[in-house]
């Protein structure tokens, strides 16, 4: 076990304090700088030519009308564009024999999905350039589209890339017996179809595709006229974009300098390297001079990489007494077009979640990766995590009503206890530690459980028009993806470290550097908490440097809930050497040996005496220098890199109560409470925010959003008028508390809490809207659960009822 340090700054910690963000007083009253706001001299700006088809040959493609306009400086298609030839990158070939397509930054000869860039534009306005997109002809020739999953993968089917072959990417297993950590569970499932008491329950879900829909669009800058390239760009991954841009483009890595100004969300969605950045860098360097970009809100949606898409089909043995046994899952999951950064990576991320908190003898996980003729997918908020809460959840519920049990009961049978940990899953993971009982207590008395039965018990008696369900999800998540061995053994191509300095300045003050690069997380207030707490220095002295390649100049950037269990410990790490390196200089000038020193409250004191130091004295002292120990260099500046021993394992207790008019199929949240475990907290106000931005994500997906395409794949909810992102007036308010289980992996004792909300509500919801549709027959809704699907639902469950001699 990792102790845990219990430092205080003056006898008040910092860690554990709400303070508001330090950061939200620039960002509320306009004081931003957005990728969009940079006006450079000379500066030119892009539009795409985008295709309207989703699979076609390009036959031919007349910019002759355009280059004519005024203002238009230049105009090429991919083959006149060098550079827009080279295939961009996928960091996470899942298996040695992946399929993968070339995806040019600007399609050659053939476009694979509706919003493919075939041409560019440079002007001297956004507007012109805009102007002359729409004096581009472009001729195609239709090719077949491939767009359902199931047909996709069927004998003689269309192909998303006819050069492939096949629409199958990859095929990759996770198998509790061939991992040592179960049964074979084909076995399981045959013992539970034969034994008597037995219960096998097959289900196929559908996750429907979603959109990010972040709040600022993406935009990029790039000036190549100085001795580097400079490049700003609205992206969670700064790091990442430098090293692919060097990469893709032959620049040397050392002439591109990457900066993530404010980021207006991100979800993900910015997880990536993208055509558009790699486009504006290329025509910056043909023309040498400075290049802008910014999409319009319907090109976010129509070509910004989508998320979550897969068909689960999944078997669920166990016994009439409650006890689960085995659990399968077989998924077909959307690559789209082509292959992102961690595309393939995505389910497999859920391939250790589809278990959950539960102990099942036997486990295994497939996930079968297909091509398609849509907007390729990628990593949205939780990242497999939300699809494999979503089927497990779903399916303890439908377990729980076939052996006729409550299915909290179910969940209290079938879960790892608080004394069980450390514990090893049947999937091979082994959580730190955890309190299920504790969290699920204190969710279950604020939620009111048995009164809300006992109401929904009293409604059904009735036979009211409104019908109460109560949904549960009580859900664990994998957060840091780390450590970096075990993603080298996955054949993820990065590491899983992060790496922070911490500069004391003679002054007395801290600027503290970190590899994170935040896009609304609170960064710079949390990180100067922890760097207070540890220094003993007041919060308002610390400043937090990030986003900048060359400022921060090693670092693996924001995701997947890695910025405080990751971040956060080398932050932490290196305040801890600027302590112990600062206190030989302290003993130097307090002529005592080191030993006898100690730190508490920013102060070295020679123990068992009232001779003391202040931190920021030793600062000053390192700087003037004029009495140093010998062989000791001035300054006490030090860098710490953290690559985790092992993933962080938040969890928690979601119940959610709706009411669903019959008559018209429309469902209402009547109360969500939620207590999360994220071990320590370092800032409840952070955490509050993160948590209610993740139930609405949540929410949206279980009752609001859908991205949809036409039978010849034209993306049919590219406007926010279609693509129904729900406001706060559409949710309701939120009951939220918190148990704290500590991490035992890392010296905080933190885990992540950035995907909690997203990945813990869906079912939360889903199983409400079902439990409240079961006398109708209801067995399952798809997603989104809107009221036209719920109607039909019903009216398909009277007239089923109605057949069989029933009432409903």
């Amino acid at each position: 076990m990792t102790a845990i340090d219990e430092t205080t700054v003056n006898g008040t910690r910092e860690f554990g304090r709400a303070r508001k963000r330090k950061e939200d007083a620039r960002l509320i009253t306009g004081r931003t700088r957005w990728t969009d706001n940079i006006t450079l001299p000379g500066m030119l700006h892009l539009a795409m030519v985008r295709s309207p088809v989703a699979h076609g040959r390009i036959t031919s493609i007349d910019t002759s009308g355009a280059k004519g306009l005024p203002n238009v400086v230049g105009v090429w298609t991919g083959p006149e564009l060098k550079g827009s030839e080279v295939g961009l990158p996928c960091a996470w070939p899942i298996t040695p024999d992946q399929k993968a397509p070339t995806h040019p930054a600007v399609a050659q000869d053939r476009v694979a999905f509706a919003g493919e860039i075939v041409a560019v534009i440079a002007a001297r306005s956004a507007a012109a350039a805009r102007d002359a997109a729409e004096h581009v002809i472009v001729d195609y020739e239709d090719l077949p589209v491939v767009l359902d999953l199931e047909a996709a993968v069927a004998e003689g089917a269309a192909l998303a890339h006819p050069d492939l072959g096949t629409n199958v990417s990859a095929v990759w297993t996770l198998d509790s017996a061939g991992g040592g950590f179960g049964e074979d569970v084909d076995a399981v499932i045959e013992a539970a179809r034969s034994a008597p008491d037995g219960v096998v329950i097959e289900r196929t879900f559908q996750q429907q595709r979603l959109i990010p829909a972040f709040m600022e669009p993406r935009s990029v800058v790039v000036d190549p006229t100085g001795e580097q390239f400079q490049v700003w760009s609205a992206t969670q991954v700064p790091h990442f974009v430098r090293v692919f841009m060097a990469l893709v483009t032959g620049t040397p890595e050392h002439k591109i300098r990457v900066i993530a100004p404010d980021v207006g969300g991100g979800f993900g969605g910015k997880l990536q390297f993208t055509p558009e950045e790699c486009i504006t860098f290329l025509v910056a360097r043909l023309l040498r001079k400075p290049v802008k970009y910014t999409e319009t809100r319907s090109e976010s949606l129509q070509s910004g990489h989508h998320g979550r898409r897969q068909v689960q089909r999944l078997t669920l043995a166990g016994r009439t007494d409650g006890t689960m046994t085995g659990f399968k899952v077989d998924l077909l999951t959307d690559m789209g077009a082509y292959l992102g950064l961690v595309t393939p990576g995505v389910p497999v991320l859920g391939a250790w979640m589809f278990n959950s908190i539960y102990k099942f003898a036997g486990y295994r996980f497939t996930t079968t990766n297909v091509f398609t003729n849509t907007t390729w997918t990628d990593a949205y908020r939780g990242a497999g995590r939300p699809e494999a809460t979503c089927a497990i959840e779903r399916m303890v519920d439908t377990f729980a009503h076939e052996v006729g049990m409550d299915p909290l009961a179910v969940r209290e049978k079938n879960w790892i206890t608080a004394e069980e940990f450390p514990f090893t899953t049947v999937a091979g993971m082994t959580y730190d530690s955890g309190n299920y009982e504790a969290a699920t207590a204190k969710a279950t008395a604020l939620f009111d459980y048995e009164g809300l039965r006992r109401e929904q018990a009293e409604r059904r008696a009735r036979g009211d028009a409104v019908q109460l369900g109560i949904g549960i999800s009580t859900f664990t998540e994998m957060c840091g993806l780390a450590p970096s061995r075990i993603l080298g053994a996955l054949s993820y191509v990065g590491g899983g470290w992060e790496t922070a300095s911490v500069r004391m300045l003679p002054t007395g003050k801290v600027e503290v550097v970190t590899g994170t690069s935040p896009h609304g997380q609170g960064h710079e207030t949390a990180w100067s908490q922890i760097v207070a707490d540890r220094l003993g220095i007041p919060f308002e002295d610390v400043e937090v440097l990030h986003g900048d390649t060359q400022i921060a100049v090693r670092g693996l950037d924001t995701y997947g809930s890695r910025s405080l269990p990751v971040g956060g410990i080398a932050i932490a790490m290196a305040a801890d050497k600027v302590i112990e390196k600062a206190k030989v200089i302290a003993a130097h000038q307090l002529e005592a040996s080191v030993e006898d020193l100690e730190f508490a409250n920013g102060q070295y004191t020679v123990r068992g005496t009232d001779k003391g130091m202040a931190l920021t004295a030793v600062a000053f002292a390192s700087f003037d220098a004029h009495n140093l120990p010998d062989g000791v260099e001035p300054g006490i500046d030090c860098e710490a890199t953290y690559d985790p021993v092992d993933f962080s394992f938040p969890h928690g207790t979601h119940l959610c109560a709706v009411e669903v008019d019959t008559e018209t199929g429309k469902a209402s949240i009547r109360k969500y409470v939620c207590v999360d475990d994220i071990g320590r907290v370092l800032n409840p106000l952070i955490v509050e925010g993160q948590v209610h931005g993740g139930l609405a994500q949540g929410i949206a997906q279980a009752l609001y959003e859908d991205a949809r395409h036409d039978e010849y794949g034209t993306l049919m909810t590219a406007t926010f008028v279609d693509y129904t992102v729900p406001s706060a007036a559409d949710l309701p308010s939120f009951t939220t508390d918190r148990t704290e289980s500590p991490s035992t992996t890392n010296i905080l004792g933190v885990k992540g809490v950035g995907e909690a909300g997203a990945i813990a509500s869906t079912p939360a919801v889903l199983n409400a809207v079902v439990d409240a549709l079961r006398p109708y027959g209801v067995d399952d809704v798809d997603m989104p659960a809107t009221p036209m699907k719920l109607w039909r639902a019903i009216q398909a469950g009277r007239q089923a009822g109605s057949s069989n001699g029933g009432a409903a």
